[in-house]
């Protein structure tokens, strides 16, 4: 789908999506249950669609109900029996892969992984070493990934400056073993407020999970013979999807945000301090290795800082997203005028007072999509935007809610 947007400023009020990061946990802690549950409010994305898809080749189940899901785990009628490995489609989720994995080698022996995209191309390294070392069979064939085998309990390491990801999957699947397990961090942790989530919806399903440390580093103790046991999920205001209406705010645009949590867990809630800081005087330099997630909002903020100097640093994770997302930002912005210098890890942006009008692509990514249209807010001239359709995988009702506010747009 190809968008031509005005420029025109937002103003309202709006109130961002259910947090996906939130959603994902829930969800997995319901399926992993011996009975039902009730998880809310719940925006089916194209990425829950495939965690949802993916639990129910698992044999948990999932009907609407009100502003969520019903889940009906898949232990409701004892141990699930597999004659053959489950394929699990996980779409463009890397959520929902890394989540998978592991347990699906705890309740099925494995299974059979499909992707689109650049899904199957992103880093699996660290379950593949460490299944390797564990005796599962780890494999591709074509266009699918192929796991098998059964998970002992015992003690596993993984890198913890890679993905969250891998700890929080294990964190799924450790607890189901009839033993004792250990997951240790061998480096320092990057995107430790995700593996806090994780721990919230762990505790939330009565599932106890001990954090600590050795040498210094990250590890979690995790009895076996778990039960998941999540009666109820309430689910946040995403704080990555309100990094644009935070960023359109910065840029001039009327807008207020509703039902953000300031004491949330979600690392993403740092957008607001960083907003301070890009609407401040001076040069900026900001780490954002703790919420990758957030520098196409934050770039964009930082294209518009005229005369200023902003650099992003600890970006390197994000050439490994649905696009590589840090030469798609120049890519995008630059078409539309701004000065952006990239780096292996990072962006360094010289602020200019305003953006040109232009034709970009989304590069198959709903981040840039969205930095795409909130940039336009602030063109000279209509920005027409290639592939708009990608925010369908976080935010599907994204060109509606930006309509709503004002945005003006149409369909090439």
């Amino acid at each position: 789908m190809e968008l031509l947007l005005t420029p025109a400023r937002l103003r309202g009020t709006v109130t961002p999506p259910p947090s996906k990061s939130q959603v994902h946990r829930l969800l997995l802690a319901a399926a992993l249950g011996e009975g039902e549950a009730h998880v809310g409010p719940v925006a089916l994305s194209q990425d829950i669609e495939a965690t949802v898809r993916c639990l129910e080749a698992l044999g948990a189940s999932f009907r609407p109900e009100g502003d969520g899901l019903r889940v009906r785990g898949l232990f409701a009628g004892g141990r699930p029996a597999a004659s053959e490995l489950p394929r699990l489609d996980c779409g463009e989720s890397g959520s929902t892969l890394r989540f998978l994995i592991p347990v699906a080698l705890a309740v099925a022996g494995g299974g059979v992984f499909t992707g689109r995209g650049r899904l199957l191309e992103r880093p699996q390294g660290p379950y593949e070493e460490l299944f390797a070392e564990k005796g599962v069979a780890w494999h591709r064939r074509g266009d699918a990934l192929i796991v098998s085998g059964r998970l002992e309990p015992g003690i596993y390491r993984l890198p913890g400056d890679v993905s969250s990801q891998f700890f929080t999957g294990l964190l799924y699947a450790l607890p189901l073993l009839p033993g004792p397990s250990r997951l240790e961090s061998r480096t320092a942790m990057e995107s430790a407020a995700y593996l806090t989530m994780t721990l919230e919806a762990l505790a939330a399903a009565g599932v106890p999970v001990t954090a600590g440390t050795v040498d210094g580093l990250a590890a979690y103790a995790i009895p076996g013979g778990g039960r998941y046991r999540l009666t109820d999920g309430a689910v946040e205001a995403d704080w990555s999807q309100a990094a644009f209406f935070l960023t359109a705010r910065l840029l001039g645009n009327p807008v207020e945000v509703t039902g953000l949590r300031a004491d949330s867990s979600q690392g993403d809630r740092v957008m607001a301090a960083f907003c301070r800081q890009l609407a401040g005087p001076g040069d900026l330099a900001l780490d954002v290795r703790e919420c990758p997630d957030l520098v196409p909002a934050l770039a964009l903020g930082a294209a518009l800082r005229d005369g200023r100097t902003t650099a992003l640093t600890g970006a390197a994770r994000l050439r490994l997203k649905e696009s590589d997302r840090l030469a798609a930002i120049a890519d995008v912005l630059g078409a539309l005028g701004a000065r952006v210098e990239e780096g292996p890890d990072f962006l360094r942006i010289q602020g200019v007072a305003a953006l040109d009008g232009g034709t970009v692509s989304s590069h198959n990514d709903h981040r840039i999509a969205m930095m795409a249209a909130v940039a336009a807010t602030r063109a000279r001239g209509p920005v027409r935007i290639r592939g708009a359709e990608a925010v369908a995988k976080s935010y599907p009702d994204f060109w509606q809610v930006y309509e709503a506010l004002g945005g003006r747009l149409q369909e090439v």
